[in-house]
């Protein structure tokens, strides 16, 4: 019932809207300010994987592995992703463009900064994320997906049924 109010209700719309520009900002700022600033990851990981041990650690074992022997090699790659993708996150999230794949990649990367031990504003974003995703289309409708979307759905069905359909095979041939 709830879920069907998110993705239906012109109240809900509304909030969406609301709730995804404060977390596109959020994000925004957060990928600006390293992007303008210079940003190093390979403290943030290192910190992480020191949370992984002692009687409670605060990062699981798992996520230390990964960090280590995964992360923090490419560590000039997450430089770059990080920061691209937060701003781009932002970018996506205030303009209603691509949203729920925008909260999508803001829930992976606020999931990554968890369990890496930062609470923060991170467990909130999560959360809101997660509606922005529930409602669906919903939540882009007062922004570009209003328009987006019902293209990108006519142009990928439209292929669809032709390359599907066997005759304007025949008649591609001609």
């Amino acid at each position: 019932m709830f879920i069907q109010w998110l993705q239906s209700s012109k109240i809900a719309m509304c909030l969406l809207t609301v709730i995804r520009v404060y977390v596109g900002y959020k994000w925004l700022t957060a990928g600006w300010g390293k992007l303008t600033g210079g940003f190093d990851a390979s403290g943030f990981m290192q910190g992480a994987i020191a949370k992984s041990t002692g009687e409670h650690p605060a990062v699981q074992d798992w996520w230390a592995v990964f960090l280590k022997h995964a992360a923090l090699p490419g560590v000039k790659w997450f430089n770059v992703i990080v920061p691209l993708g937060e701003f781009l996150v932002g970018l996506g999230l205030i303009l209603g463009s691509f949203t729920v794949f925008a909260a999508l990649m803001g829930l992976v990367m606020n999931s990554a900064f968890l369990f890496s031990g930062s609470i923060s504003i991170n467990g909130q974003l999560l959360l809101l994320e997660f509606l922005i995703i529930l409602s669906a289309s919903n939540s882009g409708k007062i922004g570009i997906d209003r328009w987006l979307m019902p293209y990108l759905q006519d142009k990928f069905t439209r292929k669809a049924k032709i390359s599907s359909d066997p005759s304007s095979l025949q008649n591609q041939a001609v």
